[in-house]
């Protein structure tokens, strides 16, 4: 959970999982069953660390990274034998954890004003015929329509909400962003109601090999 964000970090106050764990978490791990076995993971973004958690406990090995100097205190003293560190999307990520094969980031490019520096880095940490797994809310004609017709803009927009939502993504335009930095969007899937108008999108990517 979180607690009111302050000016300069999103804050966290405990290391339990969020409201999208239900109906995110389940998709994610479908896809690591079958794309790779025993990756090393990346989870950017990882905020309080509770998907970090839920990875380790699954045998992956991971590691947390997210600027949030509240959540990676909770989530370093949750789990002790799990590397988390301080760090941002706009780091360089190979010069500091080396290549990975795969990079997990939920619910973090539509809070970024560079993703097209997140989407460089991904792809510069990623071995060849390594994986990205990136969620965001998504948003398609019949989902937009439905919130306009409902009067849900202003609370689906979070414009009140500090270090809230600031890019709305389709799935044309998060395959455009990957596609521009050698990354290959091999499919979405979508979490939460049924597709149309799903809570949010899942972009599974890769490197392709050199």
């Amino acid at each position: 959970m979180t607690s009111k964000s302050e000016i300069g970090e999103y804050k966290y106050i405990s290391a339990a999982p969020t409201q999208t764990a239900n109906y995110l978490w389940p998709k994610v791990e479908e896809v690591l069953k079958t794309k790779l076995q025993n990756p090393n993971i990346l989870d950017l973004g990882c905020g309080n660390g509770a998907f970090t958690m839920r990875l380790a406990q699954l045998g992956y090995d991971v590691i947390g990274i997210d600027p949030s100097e509240s959540g990676i205190s909770h989530a370093s003293k949750a789990s002790a034998d799990i590397r988390f560190e301080v760090g941002s999307a706009y780091d360089d990520l190979r010069q500091k954890f080396g290549a990975v094969d795969c990079v997990v980031s939920l619910e973090v490019v539509e809070h970024l004003y560079s993703p097209k520096l997140f989407a460089e880095n991904i792809f510069k940490v990623l071995r060849p015929g390594g994986i990205g797994i990136i969620s965001t809310p998504y948003h398609g004609y019949w989902k937009n329509l439905a919130l306009a017709a409902t009067g849900s803009m202003d609370k689906h927009f979070t414009a009140l909400w500090d270090h809230g939502h600031i890019k709305f993504w389709s799935v044309k335009t998060l395959s455009k962003l990957f596609e521009m930095h050698g990354l290959k969007v091999d499919h979405f899937r979508f979490a939460g109601r049924f597709s149309l108008m799903a809570k949010s999108m899942i972009a599974v990517v890769s490197k392709p090999q050199i």
